[in-house]
């Protein structure tokens, strides 16, 4: 019989779990409901995927981000692990397909956004799965009182009517206890459960904040400071642009990256910068997440940051190898009364929400009570083009009624296109000989893609038939088409626009289903988490670990050490010490060349971090330098 250290050395080739991942897939495995935290870079999705391969059945993940689930799938797939994502923008043959294979094939891992769980054609099949585990990714959505409220994510406890005896996994980031709470009341864990919590603290990495008239500047010499690969996040798109060419003038390698990009773009300039091609990634928010690059230096913040799970999360995507690094946020009094407005504007009234569902009901056409569950291409300008609206004021509206379960806005989605034989072989062999001109083009696409089409649809390149048959890409998209209207083949073309998806029936816009009581209640909920994040930016007293900590509910009196704030409070405090030290390490350099190691083990400190602090300022400042072979020496 298999153990979870067999999974994890057989599919990830790891020796060993990172710490608190064996307790998490042994609860999970053993069938306890569990509630895991781990913040970014804690490997939450082995927690799952473990325990799912260890037990028999299909393993259904709930996830909020169609690229996160994407990419587990494919990350699955490398290592021979079947899986499937079920989403918006897939047509409904293609959802009945692959949940036919998670039925009667071999599936193990269902990725399935929460707006899909209680349509009829999904719970039809999902009574008759085998199912070994549920797992909710990104519980926190669960909760009214978190910062990312999604009502879909509150009908998820339903599927216990029907299975009441498969366990649930959920995992988030952050989280603070209220929501803790709320996810294991409103999933209905069942005694006795499991709480797993990975401290906040991040013992490698420094949070810095630095108030600057010249905030491009700065960043400039932070980047010149500690080397290394960086993220660097701003607030809107031009921004991302601007700011990585401004890099690359100073002769910095940097590229920039957000929602508006097409997909082949986005790919790209991703895995240039994970291959340290580049080294400064420039971009939105929309970059980061499911991500895993270790040896990221520094996370610098140009904009004023929402809130603090996201600040905490963004922030996180540094130092994840252990290593030291930095997160730095960089304002001006300016930015925090423009965090104030755009957080004001992102609560939009009643009023507008109904005028902006009218607005999308007549921009698609769509009469009362259809189009459930239904997607649609949105373009954004041409839409507020039309109606004459504020490009942010429709922004916030989508999102808020996103938030209310009335629809579903995926800013960057990109589905390439998707084959399936309509046919089986017997009727396609018939048809080859009745219709000898479509006989080389059906022959090449089981040459290039197997009989796999007869099952399941399959991705395909309509360049790469091309190709292969010697005819132009616009000629194969016109025989692949008539194909489909041929029923012989179906045939989904390539998407790649932000997409809109009607989770509820079209309504009535005036009686527009809102709850106005909640609508109130997450504004002061918004409000009040913007207030906290002004409130960590501009005190200079606390310690920053410490703050963050304390807003999430973690109990602690030791200070990081490591931050500006504790920095500071240091230098304050001991400037004999400092002293000391400067001349201590001037007295043992002078003898002979020596590495920071040996330094340390010879003055032996009883401050650690106020002695690196020390070195790292006699370097700035020139008094001792680095040689070739990493030696410190006095400078002379």
């Amino acid at each position: 019989m298999s153990t979870p250290i067999d999974i994890l050395k057989a599919y990830w080739k790891h020796n060993q779990f990172r710490p608190l991942q064996e307790d998490i897939v042994t609860a999970a495995w053993q069938g306890i409901d569990t509630l895991a935290l781990l913040p970014t870079g804690g490997g939450k999705s082995v927690c799952f995927q473990v325990p799912a391969l260890l037990r028999e059945g299909v393993c259904v993940v709930i996830s909020p981000l169609i690229a996160l689930m994407k990419d587990q799938v494919e990350q699955l797939k490398s290592k021979g692990i079947l899986a499937v994502a079920i989403h918006s923008g897939l047509s409904r043959h293609e959802i009945d397909v692959l949940l036919d294979n998670c039925v009667y094939g071999e599936i193990k891992f269902l990725y399935v956004s929460p707006e899909r769980l209680l349509t009829e054609i999904f719970i039809e099949r999902f009574k008759r799965m085998k199912v070994a585990l549920i797992a909710i990714d990104e519980a926190h959505c669960i909760s009214q009182w978190g910062y990312d409220f999604r009502p879909p994510y509150m009908k998820i406890a339903a599927l216990r009517n029907i299975k009441p005896d498969v366990p649930f996994i959920a995992l988030t980031a952050s989280a603070t206890e209220q929501v803790k709470q709320d996810i294991i009341a409103r999933l209905q864990f069942k005694e006795p459960f499991k709480t797993f919590q990975k401290s906040f603290a991040r013992d490698n990495l420094s949070f810095v904040v630095r108030k600057t008239e010249n905030k491009e500047r700065k960043m400039l010499e932070i980047l010149q400071k500690v080397k290394g690969t960086a993220i660097v996040y701003v607030r809107s798109r031009k921004g991302t642009q601007d700011i990585a060419q401004r890099l690359q003038q100073r002769g910095i390698s940097a590229s920039y990256y957000h929602a508006g990009l097409s997909f082949e773009e986005r790919s790209k300039r991703q895995e240039d910068w994970i291959k340290n091609k580049t080294r400064v990634i420039v971009s939105t928010n929309a970059f980061g997440m499911g991500i895993d690059k270790p040896d990221v230096r520094t996370v610098i913040h140009l904009d004023l940051p929402e809130n603090m799970e996201s600040y905490y999360q963004e922030a996180g995507r540094a130092g994840r190898d252990g290593e030291k690094a930095y997160a730095a946020i960089l304002y001006q009094d300016a930015d925090v009364i423009n965090l104030q407005f755009k957080t004001e504007q992102s609560q939009p009234s009643p009023e507008v929400l109904k005028r902006i569902y009218q607005s999308l009901a007549n921009y698609f056409q769509l009469a009362m009570g259809s189009a459930e569950g239904e997607s649609f291409d949105f373009d954004l300008v041409a839409f507020t083009d039309r109606f004459n609206d504020h490009p942010a004021e429709v922004y916030v509206a989508l999102k808020k009624l996103e938030e209310e379960g009335l629809i579903q806005f995926n800013e960057s989605f990109y589905n390439p296109s998707h084959l399936r034989f309509s046919v089986d072989k017997g009727k396609l062999y018939e048809f080859q000989i009745a219709s000898a001109k479509f006989d080389p083009v059906i022959k090449m696409l089981l040459r290039l893609y197997g009989g796999e089409m007869f099952s399941e649809f399959v991705k395909i390149s309509e360049t790469y038939i091309a190709r292969a048959l010697n005819i132009s890409t616009p000629d194969a998209i016109a025989v692949l088409k008539h194909l489909h209207e041929l029923k012989v083949v179906h045939y989904e073309p390539v998407k790649d626009k932000p997409q809109i998806t009607f989770i509820l029936p079209r309504q009535d816009a005036a009686r527009l289903p809102l709850n106005l009581q909640r609508l109130e209640e997450r504004k002061k909920l918004i409000m009040g988490k913007m207030n906290a994040m002004v409130e960590y930016v501009t005190q200079s007293h606390r310690c920053r670990m410490q703050l963050i900590q304390d807003y999430f509910n973690e109990e602690t009196f030791a200070t990081c050490g490591v931050c500006d704030v504790c920095v500071s409070n240091k230098k304050k405090e001991s400037h004999q010490e400092v002293a000391g030290l400067q001349a201590e390490v001037l007295r043992i350099l002078k003898r002979q060349p020596i590495t920071v190691e040996e330094l340390e083990e010879l003055i032996a400190p009883p401050d650690h971090e106020l002695f690196v602090d020390v070195v790292r300022d006699m370097v700035d400042e020139g008094k001792i330098v680095y040689d070739d072979t990493w030696q410190l020496r006095v400078k002379g």
